[in-house]
Protein backbone atom coordinates (compact mmCIF):
# COMPACT_ATOMS: atom_id res chain seq x y z
CA UNK A 1 0.00 0.00 0.00
CA UNK A 2 3.32 2.28 0.82
CA UNK A 3 4.24 1.62 -2.66
CA UNK A 4 1.36 2.38 -4.27
CA UNK A 5 0.42 5.63 -2.55
CA UNK A 6 4.41 6.77 -3.16
CA UNK A 7 3.99 6.13 -6.55
CA UNK A 8 -0.06 8.11 -6.63
CA UNK A 9 2.23 10.89 -5.02
CA UNK A 10 5.14 11.45 -7.64
CA UNK A 11 2.65 10.93 -10.36
CA UNK A 12 0.46 14.38 -8.78
CA UNK A 13 3.72 15.94 -8.71
CA UNK A 14 4.35 15.11 -12.49
CA UNK A 15 0.70 16.12 -13.60
CA UNK A 16 1.11 19.34 -11.18
CA UNK A 17 4.27 20.50 -12.53
CA UNK A 18 3.15 19.24 -16.42
CA UNK A 19 -0.07 21.15 -15.62
CA UNK A 20 2.02 24.18 -14.22
CA UNK A 21 4.25 24.60 -17.68
CA UNK A 22 1.30 24.26 -19.67
CA UNK A 23 -0.29 27.10 -17.54
CA UNK A 24 3.18 29.43 -17.91
CA UNK A 25 2.95 28.53 -22.30
CA UNK A 26 -0.02 28.72 -22.50
CA UNK A 27 -0.04 32.37 -20.42
CA UNK A 28 3.54 33.30 -22.52
CA UNK A 29 1.89 32.86 -26.15
CA UNK A 30 -1.22 35.11 -24.76
CA UNK A 31 1.53 37.82 -23.56
CA UNK A 32 2.71 37.48 -27.20
CA UNK A 33 -0.20 37.45 -29.12
CA UNK A 34 -1.04 40.65 -27.04
CA UNK A 35 2.08 42.53 -27.66
CA UNK A 36 1.95 41.76 -31.38
CA UNK A 37 -0.92 43.23 -31.47
CA UNK A 38 0.18 46.60 -30.53
CA UNK A 39 3.76 46.15 -32.16
CA UNK A 40 4.79 46.59 -35.61
CA UNK A 41 4.45 43.48 -37.78
CA UNK A 42 7.37 41.38 -37.80
CA UNK A 43 8.89 37.51 -38.32
CA UNK A 44 7.06 35.25 -35.78
CA UNK A 45 8.45 34.94 -32.33
CA UNK A 46 8.65 31.78 -30.66
CA UNK A 47 7.25 31.65 -26.77
CA UNK A 48 10.29 32.56 -24.23
CA UNK A 49 13.22 32.16 -26.54
CA UNK A 50 11.64 34.61 -28.97
CA UNK A 51 13.70 35.20 -32.82
CA UNK A 52 16.12 34.03 -31.21
CA UNK A 53 16.82 30.68 -32.72
CA UNK A 54 16.86 33.14 -36.51
CA UNK A 55 18.91 35.16 -35.12
CA UNK A 56 21.91 32.26 -33.82
CA UNK A 57 21.41 30.57 -37.18
CA UNK A 58 21.85 33.51 -39.73
CA UNK A 59 21.31 36.95 -37.95
CA UNK A 60 22.65 39.06 -41.17
CA UNK A 61 19.57 37.04 -42.97
CA UNK A 62 17.37 38.26 -40.26
CA UNK A 63 18.85 41.85 -40.55
CA UNK A 64 18.05 42.17 -44.37
CA UNK A 65 14.75 40.28 -44.19
CA UNK A 66 13.28 42.99 -41.93
CA UNK A 67 12.76 45.37 -44.89
CA UNK A 68 9.61 43.63 -45.96
CA UNK A 69 7.69 44.38 -42.87
CA UNK A 70 7.88 47.83 -43.53
CA UNK A 71 9.69 50.77 -42.33
CA UNK A 72 9.09 50.08 -39.00
CA UNK A 73 9.13 46.35 -37.68
CA UNK A 74 9.90 44.38 -34.58
CA UNK A 75 12.02 41.39 -33.68
CA UNK A 76 12.13 39.65 -30.23
CA UNK A 77 15.64 39.34 -28.26
CA UNK A 78 13.86 36.92 -25.88
CA UNK A 79 11.02 37.95 -24.15
CA UNK A 80 11.79 41.70 -24.83
CA UNK A 81 10.81 43.40 -27.92
CA UNK A 82 13.11 45.16 -30.44
CA UNK A 83 11.64 48.23 -32.79
CA UNK A 84 13.69 47.85 -36.01
CA UNK A 85 13.63 51.07 -38.22
CA UNK A 86 14.46 50.00 -42.02
CA UNK A 87 14.46 53.59 -43.63
CA UNK A 88 16.87 56.47 -43.46
CA UNK A 89 13.16 58.70 -43.06
CA UNK A 90 12.31 56.61 -39.38
CA UNK A 91 15.69 56.60 -38.25
CA UNK A 92 16.36 60.19 -38.55
CA UNK A 93 13.05 61.26 -37.14
CA UNK A 94 14.16 59.09 -34.18
CA UNK A 95 18.04 59.36 -33.96
CA UNK A 96 17.87 62.99 -35.05
CA UNK A 97 14.52 64.50 -34.14
CA UNK A 98 14.62 63.37 -30.60
CA UNK A 99 18.06 62.35 -30.30
CA UNK A 100 17.93 62.21 -26.59
CA UNK A 101 14.44 59.93 -26.07
CA UNK A 102 16.82 57.56 -28.35
CA UNK A 103 20.02 57.79 -26.69
CA UNK A 104 20.26 55.22 -23.87
CA UNK A 105 21.86 52.20 -24.65
CA UNK A 106 20.35 48.66 -24.84
CA UNK A 107 21.54 46.47 -21.69
CA UNK A 108 24.26 43.62 -23.06
CA UNK A 109 24.72 41.35 -20.57
CA UNK A 110 27.91 40.00 -21.37
CA UNK A 111 29.86 43.56 -21.85
CA UNK A 112 27.66 45.39 -18.77
CA UNK A 113 29.23 42.58 -16.81
CA UNK A 114 32.48 43.85 -18.05
CA UNK A 115 32.02 47.57 -17.23
CA UNK A 116 29.99 47.87 -14.81
CA UNK A 117 28.56 50.58 -16.50
CA UNK A 118 31.49 52.68 -16.70
CA UNK A 119 33.20 54.27 -19.59
CA UNK A 120 31.25 55.11 -22.82
CA UNK A 121 30.35 52.97 -25.51
CA UNK A 122 28.24 50.88 -23.20
CA UNK A 123 27.30 53.19 -20.74
CA UNK A 124 23.66 54.31 -19.91
CA UNK A 125 22.59 57.71 -21.27
CA UNK A 126 22.79 60.07 -18.46
CA UNK A 127 25.31 62.24 -16.40
CA UNK A 128 28.14 59.95 -16.98
CA UNK A 129 27.96 59.27 -19.98
CA UNK A 130 27.52 62.81 -20.90
CA UNK A 131 30.55 64.29 -19.01
CA UNK A 132 32.72 61.60 -20.68
CA UNK A 133 31.99 61.31 -24.12
CA UNK A 134 32.56 65.54 -23.80
CA UNK A 135 35.69 65.05 -22.29
CA UNK A 136 37.21 62.49 -24.50
CA UNK A 137 36.11 64.45 -27.77
CA UNK A 138 37.43 67.62 -26.28
CA UNK A 139 40.98 66.06 -25.04
CA UNK A 140 41.25 63.99 -28.76
CA UNK A 141 40.72 67.01 -30.44
CA UNK A 142 43.29 69.03 -28.22
CA UNK A 143 45.55 66.06 -29.20
CA UNK A 144 45.38 66.55 -32.56
CA UNK A 145 42.15 64.94 -33.67
CA UNK A 146 40.91 66.23 -37.07
CA UNK A 147 44.20 68.33 -37.78
CA UNK A 148 46.94 67.86 -39.80
CA UNK A 149 49.17 66.42 -36.86
CA UNK A 150 47.25 63.16 -36.70
CA UNK A 151 47.02 62.98 -40.52
CA UNK A 152 50.89 63.13 -40.50
CA UNK A 153 50.95 60.39 -37.72
CA UNK A 154 48.30 58.07 -40.03
CA UNK A 155 50.81 58.66 -43.11
CA UNK A 156 54.51 57.78 -41.25
CA UNK A 157 52.65 54.55 -39.81
CA UNK A 158 51.27 54.13 -43.08
CA UNK A 159 54.63 53.56 -43.90
CA UNK A 160 55.73 51.28 -41.49
CA UNK A 161 52.83 49.07 -42.46
CA UNK A 162 53.88 48.79 -45.88
CA UNK A 163 57.25 47.76 -44.84
CA UNK A 164 56.44 45.08 -42.28
CA UNK A 165 54.06 43.63 -44.57
CA UNK A 166 56.97 43.81 -47.92
CA UNK A 167 58.85 41.44 -45.18
CA UNK A 168 56.28 38.42 -46.79
CA UNK A 169 56.47 40.04 -50.48
CA UNK A 170 55.32 37.03 -52.57
CA UNK A 171 54.21 34.74 -49.60
CA UNK A 172 51.35 34.44 -48.89
CA UNK A 173 50.59 35.39 -45.39
CA UNK A 174 47.67 36.74 -42.80
CA UNK A 175 47.19 40.36 -42.97
CA UNK A 176 44.86 40.40 -39.60
CA UNK A 177 48.15 41.28 -37.03
CA UNK A 178 50.22 44.22 -38.86
CA UNK A 179 46.82 46.17 -40.20
CA UNK A 180 45.36 45.72 -35.95
CA UNK A 181 48.80 47.28 -35.19
CA UNK A 182 49.17 50.05 -37.56
CA UNK A 183 45.62 51.23 -36.96
CA UNK A 184 45.92 50.74 -33.27
CA UNK A 185 49.30 52.77 -32.70
CA UNK A 186 47.36 55.98 -33.75
CA UNK A 187 45.14 55.99 -31.27
CA UNK A 188 47.88 55.31 -28.71
CA UNK A 189 49.61 57.22 -29.36
CA UNK A 190 46.88 59.72 -28.74
CA UNK A 191 45.59 58.01 -25.69
CA UNK A 192 49.06 56.27 -24.30
CA UNK A 193 51.45 58.92 -25.53
CA UNK A 194 53.38 55.60 -27.33
CA UNK A 195 53.05 53.47 -30.21
CA UNK A 196 54.54 50.01 -30.58
CA UNK A 197 56.29 47.85 -33.28
CA UNK A 198 54.82 45.08 -34.86
CA UNK A 199 57.48 42.75 -33.40
CA UNK A 200 55.97 43.29 -29.66
CA UNK A 201 54.68 40.15 -28.55
CA UNK A 202 53.04 41.44 -25.41
CA UNK A 203 51.18 43.98 -27.64
CA UNK A 204 50.57 41.57 -30.09
CA UNK A 205 49.09 39.04 -27.85
CA UNK A 206 46.65 42.45 -26.52
CA UNK A 207 45.53 42.74 -30.19
CA UNK A 208 44.26 39.27 -30.83
CA UNK A 209 42.54 39.29 -27.23
CA UNK A 210 41.07 42.23 -27.85
CA UNK A 211 39.52 40.70 -31.59
CA UNK A 212 38.57 37.71 -29.79
CA UNK A 213 36.77 39.34 -27.08
CA UNK A 214 34.84 41.39 -30.23
CA UNK A 215 33.89 38.30 -31.66
CA UNK A 216 32.99 36.43 -28.67
CA UNK A 217 30.47 38.91 -26.95
CA UNK A 218 28.86 39.43 -30.33
CA UNK A 219 28.22 35.69 -31.23
CA UNK A 220 25.82 33.16 -29.63
CA UNK A 221 27.87 33.09 -26.20
CA UNK A 222 26.99 37.03 -25.97
CA UNK A 223 23.22 35.99 -26.88
CA UNK A 224 23.08 33.23 -24.38
CA UNK A 225 24.72 35.20 -21.84
CA UNK A 226 22.12 38.16 -22.06
CA UNK A 227 18.89 35.16 -21.88
CA UNK A 228 20.52 33.42 -18.80
CA UNK A 229 22.98 36.30 -17.19
CA UNK A 230 23.65 33.97 -13.98
CA UNK A 231 25.85 31.61 -15.79
CA UNK A 232 28.72 34.06 -14.88
CA UNK A 233 28.79 32.11 -11.79
CA UNK A 234 29.41 28.81 -13.93
CA UNK A 235 32.44 27.90 -16.24
CA UNK A 236 32.07 28.02 -20.08
CA UNK A 237 33.50 30.22 -23.29
CA UNK A 238 32.00 33.45 -21.33
CA UNK A 239 34.89 33.06 -18.83
CA UNK A 240 37.10 33.59 -21.94
CA UNK A 241 35.26 37.07 -22.28
CA UNK A 242 36.12 37.96 -18.45
CA UNK A 243 39.55 37.12 -18.90
CA UNK A 244 40.45 38.59 -21.55
CA UNK A 245 38.63 41.99 -20.61
CA UNK A 246 41.08 41.88 -17.15
CA UNK A 247 44.08 41.12 -19.10
CA UNK A 248 42.97 44.69 -20.95
CA UNK A 249 42.11 46.41 -18.34
CA UNK A 250 45.67 45.37 -16.33
CA UNK A 251 47.58 46.12 -19.34
CA UNK A 252 45.61 50.10 -19.21
CA UNK A 253 46.00 50.29 -15.41
CA UNK A 254 49.91 49.64 -15.52
CA UNK A 255 49.94 52.08 -18.38
CA UNK A 256 48.38 54.60 -16.11
CA UNK A 257 50.89 53.83 -12.63
CA UNK A 258 53.68 55.00 -15.63
CA UNK A 259 51.60 57.92 -16.22
CA UNK A 260 51.37 59.09 -12.72
CA UNK A 261 54.82 58.49 -11.47
CA UNK A 262 56.15 61.02 -14.41
CA UNK A 263 52.90 63.36 -14.80
CA UNK A 264 53.81 67.55 -15.54
CA UNK A 265 50.29 68.95 -15.12
CA UNK A 266 51.84 71.80 -17.58
CA UNK A 267 53.10 69.74 -20.36
CA UNK A 268 50.31 67.11 -21.01
CA UNK A 269 51.47 64.21 -23.57
CA UNK A 270 47.91 62.71 -24.41
CA UNK A 271 44.52 61.25 -23.54
CA UNK A 272 45.78 60.01 -19.48
CA UNK A 273 47.65 62.97 -18.59
CA UNK A 274 44.56 64.93 -19.29
CA UNK A 275 42.40 62.41 -17.17
CA UNK A 276 44.61 62.60 -14.48
CA UNK A 277 44.81 66.28 -14.18
CA UNK A 278 40.96 66.13 -14.69
CA UNK A 279 40.02 64.20 -11.67
CA UNK A 280 42.48 65.87 -9.72
CA UNK A 281 40.04 69.11 -10.44
CA UNK A 282 37.13 67.12 -10.10
CA UNK A 283 37.86 65.97 -6.21
CA UNK A 284 35.65 68.18 -4.50
CA UNK A 285 33.07 68.36 -7.06
CA UNK A 286 30.07 65.73 -5.51
CA UNK A 287 28.53 65.32 -9.14
CA UNK A 288 31.96 64.14 -10.81
CA UNK A 289 32.18 61.45 -12.78
CA UNK A 290 35.97 61.55 -12.89
CA UNK A 291 37.24 58.67 -10.55
CA UNK A 292 39.84 55.90 -11.63
CA UNK A 293 37.03 52.94 -13.20
CA UNK A 294 35.90 55.37 -15.39
CA UNK A 295 38.94 56.58 -16.17
CA UNK A 296 40.12 52.79 -16.74
CA UNK A 297 37.10 51.67 -18.76
CA UNK A 298 37.35 55.34 -20.79
CA UNK A 299 40.44 54.57 -22.26
CA UNK A 300 39.63 51.12 -22.79
CA UNK A 301 36.72 52.36 -25.09
CA UNK A 302 39.08 54.68 -27.31
CA UNK A 303 41.85 51.78 -27.62
CA UNK A 304 38.68 49.46 -28.56
CA UNK A 305 36.58 51.74 -30.74
CA UNK A 306 40.00 53.06 -32.32
CA UNK A 307 41.53 49.74 -33.28
CA UNK A 308 39.00 47.14 -34.38
CA UNK A 309 36.05 49.03 -36.50
CA UNK A 310 39.16 50.89 -39.11
CA UNK A 311 41.55 47.86 -39.17
CA UNK A 312 38.46 44.85 -39.63
CA UNK A 313 36.99 47.65 -42.56
CA UNK A 314 41.01 48.14 -43.86
CA UNK A 315 40.82 43.81 -44.67
CA UNK A 316 37.41 43.79 -45.97
CA UNK A 317 39.13 46.32 -48.76
CA UNK A 318 41.86 43.94 -49.33
CA UNK A 319 39.16 41.40 -49.76
CA UNK A 320 37.40 43.91 -52.43
CA UNK A 321 40.73 44.69 -54.13
CA UNK A 322 41.46 40.86 -54.49
CA UNK A 323 38.11 40.28 -56.02
CA UNK A 324 38.18 43.11 -57.85
CA UNK A 325 41.47 43.91 -59.48
CA UNK A 326 40.33 46.09 -62.10
CA UNK A 327 39.16 48.44 -59.59
CA UNK A 328 42.76 48.22 -57.85
CA UNK A 329 44.67 48.78 -60.42
CA UNK A 330 42.29 52.26 -61.69
CA UNK A 331 42.59 53.60 -57.89
CA UNK A 332 46.19 52.77 -58.48
CA UNK A 333 46.64 54.61 -61.40
CA UNK A 334 44.83 57.67 -60.46
CA UNK A 335 46.99 57.64 -56.70
CA UNK A 336 50.17 57.54 -58.59
CA UNK A 337 49.16 60.09 -61.46
CA UNK A 338 47.67 62.74 -58.70
CA UNK A 339 50.95 61.88 -55.90
CA UNK A 340 53.58 59.66 -57.26
CA UNK A 341 55.58 57.37 -55.26
CA UNK A 342 57.27 59.64 -53.38
CA UNK A 343 54.71 62.17 -51.56
CA UNK A 344 52.52 60.57 -48.58
CA UNK A 345 48.50 61.40 -49.17
CA UNK A 346 47.21 63.57 -47.22
CA UNK A 347 42.91 64.36 -46.47
CA UNK A 348 42.87 67.37 -49.13
CA UNK A 349 43.99 65.04 -51.62
CA UNK A 350 40.36 63.15 -51.45
CA UNK A 351 39.11 65.74 -54.09
CA UNK A 352 41.77 65.06 -56.66
CA UNK A 353 41.47 60.95 -56.21
CA UNK A 354 37.39 61.05 -56.77
CA UNK A 355 37.65 57.17 -57.61
CA UNK A 356 40.07 56.05 -54.83
CA UNK A 357 37.61 58.37 -52.61
CA UNK A 358 34.66 56.45 -53.87
CA UNK A 359 36.24 52.74 -53.43
CA UNK A 360 37.14 53.75 -49.62
CA UNK A 361 33.45 54.71 -49.27
CA UNK A 362 32.02 51.37 -51.40
CA UNK A 363 34.67 49.46 -49.02
CA UNK A 364 32.48 50.96 -46.04
CA UNK A 365 29.08 50.68 -47.72
CA UNK A 366 29.75 46.88 -48.70
CA UNK A 367 31.56 46.09 -45.15
CA UNK A 368 28.22 47.29 -43.26
CA UNK A 369 30.44 46.80 -40.14
CA UNK A 370 27.90 47.16 -37.57
CA UNK A 371 24.91 46.11 -38.54
CA UNK A 372 22.99 45.33 -35.09
CA UNK A 373 23.85 48.23 -32.97
CA UNK A 374 21.00 48.56 -30.23
CA UNK A 375 19.50 51.84 -28.84
CA UNK A 376 17.33 51.75 -25.86
CA UNK A 377 14.54 54.84 -25.27
CA UNK A 378 14.82 56.83 -22.39
CA UNK A 379 11.46 57.90 -22.24
CA UNK A 380 8.13 57.02 -23.63
CA UNK A 381 7.64 58.29 -27.08
CA UNK A 382 5.73 58.03 -30.33
CA UNK A 383 6.49 56.66 -33.57
CA UNK A 384 4.67 56.27 -36.87
CA UNK A 385 1.78 55.55 -34.70
CA UNK A 386 3.31 53.18 -32.44
CA UNK A 387 3.55 53.93 -28.58
CA UNK A 388 7.20 52.93 -27.72
CA UNK A 389 7.57 52.34 -23.82
CA UNK A 390 10.58 53.94 -21.87
CA UNK A 391 13.15 51.43 -21.77
CA UNK A 392 12.55 49.88 -25.22
CA UNK A 393 15.00 48.70 -27.85
CA UNK A 394 15.27 50.40 -30.88
CA UNK A 395 17.88 49.45 -33.62
CA UNK A 396 18.47 51.29 -36.56
CA UNK A 397 18.74 48.94 -39.18
CA UNK A 398 21.91 50.08 -41.16
CA UNK A 399 22.41 47.33 -43.65
CA UNK A 400 18.89 48.25 -44.86
CA UNK A 401 19.96 52.26 -45.48
CA UNK A 402 23.19 50.94 -46.79
CA UNK A 403 21.77 48.42 -49.55
CA UNK A 404 18.14 50.37 -50.16
CA UNK A 405 17.05 49.63 -53.82
CA UNK A 406 15.56 53.20 -54.34
CA UNK A 407 18.84 55.35 -53.63
CA UNK A 408 21.59 52.60 -54.97
CA UNK A 409 22.74 52.50 -58.35
CA UNK A 410 24.54 49.33 -57.30
CA UNK A 411 22.33 48.39 -54.18
CA UNK A 412 23.65 44.59 -54.12
CA UNK A 413 27.31 44.48 -55.84
CA UNK A 414 30.64 46.07 -54.85
CA UNK A 415 30.60 48.97 -57.29
CA UNK A 416 32.45 52.28 -56.50
CA UNK A 417 29.86 54.26 -59.31
CA UNK A 418 27.66 54.16 -56.29
CA UNK A 419 29.21 56.99 -55.23
CA UNK A 420 29.93 58.88 -58.52
CA UNK A 421 28.30 61.44 -60.90
CA UNK A 422 27.94 61.17 -64.47
CA UNK A 423 31.43 63.33 -64.78
CA UNK A 424 33.32 61.03 -62.26
CA UNK A 425 33.37 63.46 -59.77
CA UNK A 426 32.75 62.22 -56.09
CA UNK A 427 28.93 62.50 -54.82
CA UNK A 428 27.71 62.38 -51.59
CA UNK A 429 24.68 59.99 -50.67
CA UNK A 430 22.48 60.84 -47.59
CA UNK A 431 22.15 56.81 -47.66
CA UNK A 432 25.46 56.05 -46.34
CA UNK A 433 25.57 56.10 -42.62
CA UNK A 434 28.60 53.72 -41.62
CA UNK A 435 29.13 55.59 -38.23
CA UNK A 436 25.56 55.58 -37.34
CA UNK A 437 23.64 59.29 -36.45
CA UNK A 438 22.26 61.42 -33.39
CA UNK A 439 24.01 62.08 -30.26
CA UNK A 440 25.36 58.22 -30.25
CA UNK A 441 27.18 58.51 -33.30
CA UNK A 442 30.41 57.52 -33.55
CA UNK A 443 33.10 59.55 -31.14
CA UNK A 444 35.75 58.21 -33.30
CA UNK A 445 34.06 59.36 -36.69
CA UNK A 446 36.59 61.90 -37.49
CA UNK A 447 39.73 60.02 -36.51
CA UNK A 448 38.18 56.48 -38.48
CA UNK A 449 38.01 58.63 -42.08
CA UNK A 450 41.27 60.00 -41.76
CA UNK A 451 42.62 56.23 -41.82
CA UNK A 452 40.47 54.84 -43.80
CA UNK A 453 41.89 57.12 -46.19
CA UNK A 454 45.42 57.43 -45.65
CA UNK A 455 46.24 54.19 -44.75
CA UNK A 456 43.35 52.68 -48.20
CA UNK A 457 45.66 55.34 -50.45
CA UNK A 458 49.23 54.23 -49.20
CA UNK A 459 48.52 50.87 -49.53
CA UNK A 460 47.65 51.26 -53.46
CA UNK A 461 49.99 53.78 -54.06
CA UNK A 462 52.74 51.16 -53.07
CA UNK A 463 51.30 47.62 -53.19
CA UNK A 464 49.40 45.46 -55.20
CA UNK A 465 47.25 42.60 -53.43
CA UNK A 466 46.55 39.56 -54.92
CA UNK A 467 44.58 36.26 -53.73
CA UNK A 468 47.10 33.39 -53.10
CA UNK A 469 46.57 30.56 -56.14
CA UNK A 470 43.78 27.86 -55.23
CA UNK A 471 43.12 29.87 -52.18
CA UNK A 472 39.52 29.17 -51.46
CA UNK A 473 37.46 32.60 -51.14
CA UNK A 474 36.38 34.09 -47.43
CA UNK A 475 32.31 33.56 -46.81
CA UNK A 476 31.23 37.20 -47.24
CA UNK A 477 28.69 37.09 -44.74
CA UNK A 478 31.21 37.30 -42.15
CA UNK A 479 31.95 36.63 -38.60
CA UNK A 480 28.71 38.40 -36.20
CA UNK A 481 30.32 39.84 -33.29
CA UNK A 482 30.16 43.79 -32.02
CA UNK A 483 31.37 44.59 -35.66
CA UNK A 484 30.53 42.49 -38.48
CA UNK A 485 34.64 41.06 -39.41
CA UNK A 486 35.42 39.31 -42.41
CA UNK A 487 36.42 35.58 -41.63
CA UNK A 488 40.35 34.88 -41.75
CA UNK A 489 42.36 34.85 -45.11
CA UNK A 490 45.27 34.90 -46.90
CA UNK A 491 46.83 37.48 -49.19
CA UNK A 492 49.71 37.88 -50.88
CA UNK A 493 51.63 41.86 -51.81
CA UNK A 494 53.74 42.81 -53.95
CA UNK A 495 56.13 46.08 -54.06
CA UNK A 496 54.68 48.81 -57.35
CA UNK A 497 58.24 50.71 -57.09
CA UNK A 498 59.70 47.22 -58.48
CA UNK A 499 56.97 46.66 -60.86
CA UNK A 500 57.85 50.20 -62.22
Amino acid sequence: MESVLRYLDWTAVGLALLGGLLFLLLLEIFRLNSSRSRSPPGPRPLPFVGNLLQILNDPMALIRSMPKYGEISAVYLGRDITFVLNSLSAVKEAFIQNGTVYAGRAPFAILDWITNGNGILMAQYGNSWKQQRRFALHTLRNFGLGKKTVEERVAEEAQYLIKEMLKQEGKPFYPIHPIMNAVSNIICSIVFGDRYEYDDKRFAKLLEILNENIQLAGSSVGRIFSLVPFIKHFPGPHQKVWKNANSLMNFIHEVVEEHRKTLDPENLRDFIDAYLVEMSKQQSNEDSTFHEENMIMSTADLFLAGTDTTAATLRWGLIYMMDHPDVQERCHEEIVRVLGFDRYPCMDDRARLPYTHATIHEIQRCADLVPNTIHMTTQPTQLRGYHIPKGTKVMPNLTAILTDREHWKHPDTFNPENFLDEKGQFSKNDHFLPFSLGPRVCVGETLAKAELFIFFTSLLQRLKFSWPPGAPRPNMSGVIGIVRAPFPFSTICHSRETAH
